[in-house]
């Protein structure tokens, strides 16, 4: 079981994955204009900080700033912030470093195939070598940089599976006290199963068009209602894709179709079949096939899962139990004011 742990630790590999997918979409959107938090920010001292000794450069604080600037999050930073930032970012990091010395003297197998590796899954988000490249300079990075960030998350990465997940065990009986306990968590709602057939409207369509769709759609219910067969009617006239299977839209619970249809379907029985119900997408005809009660999902079936997340909770735990433990320890100097 591998516990892959997305660098919340170590701000600047977060960078590297929002390069990744901000970069793969270059070609589509332009990137979004830093924050003011970023702009106005003051020259940083240098270093930053310092964990055991070891100094953390303003250039990779700025490095971090630069990749948040690109990030949807940043679009919710309110003016002025930029100090919060700088310290949110900077004790991520102190949080990466000391995280990465907690690790460090964890042997990793094969660690250089495991650095080439992820960088070719990094790579292959991008479509060409010039969007790659791009990426890596809009994020302050060159290679060498994206090594020894990836280096360092190995590493890390390599401490949890090893020296973290095998001591961290959960039970049989803490499986199904969890399971007895959330009952809602493992219960299906109710479903349905409908077929319908809609006559489509254009969003520009004018009055005329509407009236001339609705009377389609009545003319069809008064045929379904002389005994025509429905799914066939479905495949002749409708505007869904579901057309090809006679309208069937297989079953849904609430929340899935819009407010008009869904209210329709889940009022009706088996075998009705509805008048004409207006959407934004037009005119529909549903005819109800099946419903499904809500029922418990057995346990066997999600046993697996529930002491996976179990781990998963011990795990995420017993790292912030370590980190809390390390930067006790440790002798943090922050020089950022």
């Amino acid at each position: 079981m591998m516990f892959k742990r997305n660098v919340t630790i170590a701000v600047l590999v977060a960078a590297v994955s929002m390069m990744g997918s901000a970069g793969a979409l270059a070609a589509d959107k332009k990137p979004a204009p830093a924050p003011a938090a970023a702009e106005k920010a003051k020259p940083l001292p240098d270093p930053v900080a310092r964990v055991n000794g070891v100094a953390i450069p303003a250039a990779d604080l700025q490095k971090a700033l630069t990749a948040f600037s690109k990030s949807p999050s940043a679009a919710q930073v309110p003016p002025g912030q930029e100090k919060a930032v700088q310290q949110f970012l900077l004790n991520q990091m102190i949080g990466g470093e000391l995280m990465y010395q907690v690790a460090k003297n964890t042997p990793v197998k094969d660690q250089d195939k495991q650095i080439n590796d992820a960088l070719g899954r990094l790579k292959t988000r991008f479509k060409t070598d010039e969007d790659y490249k791009k990426g890596l300079q809009e994020q302050g990075l060159n290679e060498k940089d994206l090594r020894e960030l990836i280096r360092r998350n190995v590493i890390i990465e390599n401490y949890i599976e090893q020296a973290v997940v095998p001591k961290q065990t959960v039970s049989d009986a803490e499986v199904k006290a969890f399971y007895d306990k959330n009952p809602e968590t493992f219960t299906q709602p109710e479903q349905v199963r409908a077929s319908h057939i809609l006559i489509t409207l254009d969003a520009k369509a004018t009055d005329a068009d509407k009236k001339k769709a609705k009377e389609k759609a009545e003319d069809l219910l008064k045929q379904i209602k002389a005994g025509a067969d429905f799914a066939k009617l479905a495949q002749e006239n409708s505007g869904c894709p579901s057309s090809k299977q006679g309208g069937d839209l297989g079953y849904f619970g609430k929340g899935q179709m819009v407010k008009p249809f869904e209210e329709t379907a889940f009022a009706m029985k088996p075998g009705e079949v509805s008048g004409v119900v207006e959407t934004q997408f037009g005119y529909h005809i549903i005819k109800l096939t099946e419903r499904k009660a809500p029922t418990k999902v057995a346990f066997d079936d999600v046993k697996a899962k529930i002491a996976d997340s179990l781990k998963r909770k011990k795990v995420s735990e017993a790292i912030n139990e370590i980190m809390e433990d390390a930067k006790k320890k440790a002798k943090i100097e922050v020089y950022l004011k």
